[in-house]
């Protein structure tokens, strides 16, 4: 009865304001549901090279539109950027698996291997991580490499605060030149970058054959330290010719991993970890380092387990079209049949293609009654004589036709049958208002 009394510009501007919002509200949440996500990573080291490859990849992060993208800080060091991620301000973190706490940290992809470098200048006496007992050892990076420090020194059987000193990066090569230390302690990954960052430490001119100190122990202390396992630096890996070193030589190496903390969702880590082994070559023209990008240990006892989302991606149970799409196809019969009554509603509402009353024969006959009432004149009384005929007359046509929205026969007569009572009941009364008349 509200949409027969509106008038229809008014009905028509009322349903369109409620399909805007409507609509309205179906976008904002489907861009809510489809946003990308923003993680915080944490990442440092004391060249800055790893958060610049975090912002790297950050960048192609958006520029590829990714479910996933990357908020970059950074730490300044290897052991800021864990410790940052143990205090929970970050959700993502570059850490290696020898620094700091991991225990909240899940496993994602491996970004690098760091390679412990024990190199002496040319000319140097020593050959072994044994003969340092009486030197002094430049560590460069000591709070990233203290816990290896710790290892060497227990494996060796060396005075760590009379063998290590702290050295930076910047001083590194004027220590060994001014002989204020006799070898240097590197942890870096074996890219050409690094490689020549190393060689303008130890070499003093291009004839020079810098010393590589083999850790002949590595693989005893892998077994004790499972953050560290034994590798062979390849023959030439410093210098091709003459090679330095002269043939493979025994060290150790860690992991450089992006970590995850265990409570982020994992459909949202296996995204991310997709999207990022999808990108990876892309990646590598901008940050040669990507070239190691590589998945970690999926074994149930590694070291650093995978985040339960990695897994899902690197064991390939991701979720498949009906798990991650399920909810959708159950829920949209759901939603366009609940559309679909919206609009009936509306249509309705405006009274499109129906009449513009509600009065049906019904309502037309009771409205019959209130003028009998006051009818004044016998040839009104025959007028409304004549309009219950066509009422009836009309109705009956249409049963005859299978009309179904007929009135009951039953119900119309007594309808009728009232108004001819109310009808002859108002005769009576003209009639003796008329002859009362003639008698004054």
């Amino acid at each position: 009865m509200i949409s027969v009394k509106l008038p229809l510009c008014l009905r028509i501007l009322l349903v369109v304001a409620l399909l805007v919002a409507a609509a309205a509200a179906g976008f904002l949440g489907y861009r809510y549901y489809t946003r990308p996500v923003t993680l915080t990573v944490a990442a440092g080291s004391i060249d800055g090279e790893a958060a610049k490859a975090m912002s790297a990849m950050a960048s192609h992060l958006v520029s590829t539109n990714a479910p996933v993208r990357f908020k970059v800080v950074d730490t300044g060091t290897a052991l800021g950027a864990a410790q940052a991620f143990a205090d929970g301000k970050a959700d993502l973190a570059v850490v290696r698996g020898d620094v700091g706490d991991l225990s909240q940290a899940g496993a994602v992809v491996v970004v690098a291997h760091m390679v412990a470098l024990v190199i002496a200048p040319a000319g140097s006496s020593i050959d072994s991580i044994g003969a340092l007992k009486d030197r002094v050892v430049g560590v460069v990076g000591a709070e990233a490499n203290a816990r290896l420090v710790d290892v060497l020194s227990k494996e060796y059987g060396l005075d760590r605060k009379k063998v290590f000193k702290e050295v930076a990066l910047a001083d590194a090569r004027r220590a060994l030149q001014s002989k204020e230390v006799g070898a240097v302690l590197m942890m870096v990954p074996l890219s050409e970058k690094y490689l020549s960052l190393v060689r303008a430490i130890v070499q003093r001119g291009p004839k020079s054959l810098p010393v590589l100190i083999p850790i002949d122990s590595a693989g005893a202390i892998a077994e004790a330290q499972r953050a560290y396992e034994s590798f062979d630096v390849p023959k030439g890996t410093l210098r091709g010719a003459p090679a330095v070193p002269a043939d493979d030589v025994t060290t150790l190496r860690t992991s450089l991993y992006l970590v995850a903390n265990k409570k982020l969702r994992s459909d949202l880590i296996a995204t991310l970890t997709q999207t990022i082994m999808k990108v990876r070559r892309e990646l590598l023209r901008e940050e040669p380092i990507f070239a190691q990008i590589t998945a970690p240990s999926t074994d149930a006892d590694a070291y650093l387990p995978l985040h339960p989302g990695a897994a899902a991606f690197y064991n390939g149970t991701q979720q498949s079209f009906m798990d991650e799409y399920g909810n959708w196809i159950y829920l949209t019969p759901m939603i366009l049949g609940g559309m679909a009554t919206m609009l009936a509603t509306a249509w309705k509402f405006l009274g499109i293609g129906q009449p513009l009353t509600k009065a049906g024969p019904l309502d037309s006959l009771y409205a019959l009654a209130r003028r009998i009432r006051h009818t004044e004149t016998e040839a009104e009384l025959s007028d409304i004589e004549e309009e219950i005929d066509n009422i009836l007359g009309g109705e009956r046509a249409k049963s005859d036709s299978g009309d179904e929205n007929v009135v009951d026969a039953a119900t119309l007569n007594v309808a009728a049958h009232r108004l001819e009572n109310l009808i002859q009941e108002r005769r009576a009364v003209l009639a003796k208002r008329s002859t009362i008349a003639s008698v004054a």
